[in-house]
């Protein structure tokens, strides 16, 4: 790593990115499963830079299950805390394995064979086996990728639920913004290795520090266009181009000369609308009441409401 990374207590740090972005690189740092070329890794105050991956107390929760089939989820759970060098009585792993199986939902679960379960069942199996270990510091890579939309939403609910009753810290993986937004205390944007920008969702939301951090959020993506799109708009001297989210945008429709746009597609979303709008050649998308009455063929007119302004190279500029 080019800089110290410090973990620090009861937060949920996601860590948001594309593939290739370095994010697992990063939490296999943080394991001891791969070794830094320089800087530190601090976990609670402990230096774990050069410490073996036994000596760290963390816990690693995978995109795959990675259960062991042939033991029912008590078994699974128990497994962890059988290791001579926690010497825990029976008693005490047994009254461990229950709280957390309840904690996870799955107490009524504990006697099935672990790959007699559903998708969600396993991830919650394969969670709870990293929970009862109550370590400094969870690890979690993409644990809900492979879960279909609704099981996704629903364990997004309960790691969120579960991070707060446990009061743990947790990093976490995903290329998923709304994981990302909607699991995050601080959200860590990575490009090619590099961690470009922390801070909380709404902070990464409103205030990126570039381009890329500014695309990484946002459902459809933030609008970027030259300045000329919008001669009329005092741009901050270096800027060059202008972001514009989806709600950041006013619409109108045009009868006359001040137009500057054309509707040429329209998603019809329930609670709202995603217009596609042709501004000279270059594709706009507007955020829009499902009763504006708007349609495919509308000459429109834009103008920008809160614009933010980078320069050539991306970067951010302030005025």
């Amino acid at each position: 790593m080019m800089s110290p990374f410090q973990l620090v207590m009861v937060k949920f740090i996601v860590l948001l990115g594309p593939t290739g972005a370095g994010k697992t690189t990063l939490l296999r740092l943080v394991a001891g499963l791969e070794q830094p070329d320089q800087g530190t890794i601090t976990i609670h105050g402990f230096d774990a830079t050069k410490a073996a991956p036994a000596e760290r107390d963390v816990a690693f929760v995978f995109q795959q299950y990675s259960l062991y089939p042939h033991l029912t989820v008590y078994e699974n759970l128990a497994f962890p805390l059988r290791s001579p060098i926690r010497g825990l009585s029976e008693a005490e792993i047994d009254s461990k394995v229950r709280e957390i199986a309840k904690l996870v939902r799955i107490d009524d679960k504990l006697q099935n064979q672990s790959t007699r379960l559903s998708g969600g069942q396993m991830q919650r199996v394969a969670i709870a086996r990293a929970l009862v270990r109550s370590p400094s510091i969870y690890l979690m890579d993409e644990p809900l990728s492979s879960l279909d939309a609704k099981l996704r939403g629903d364990l997004r609910i309960e790691l969120k639920r579960i991070q707060r009753d446990l009061g743990a810290t947790i990093l976490y993986v995903t290329h998923d913004q709304i994981e990302a937004m909607t699991l995050a205390t601080r959200i860590g944007v990575m490009d090619r290795g590099r961690l470009v920008q922390m801070g909380t969702p709404r902070d990464i939301y409103t205030d990126p520090v570039n381009m890329y951090v500014a695309s990484r959020l946002g459902m459809p993506a933030i609008n970027f266009v030259p300045l000329n799109r919008f001669p009329s708009v005092a741009a901050p001297r270096g800027a060059s181009v202008m972001g514009l989210r989806t709600e950041h945008l006013s619409i109108e429709k045009s009868t006359g000369a001040d137009g500057n746009g054309l509707v040429t597609w329209v998603e019809h979303l329930g609670d709202q609308n995603h217009l596609h709008i042709d501004m000279g050649g270059q594709d706009v998308v507007v955020l829009s009441p499902p009763d504006s009455g708007l349609e495919k063929g509308d000459k429109v007119h834009l103008t920008p409401l809160a614009p933010l302004f980078f320069d050539v190279d991306g970067q951010r500029v302030r005025g």
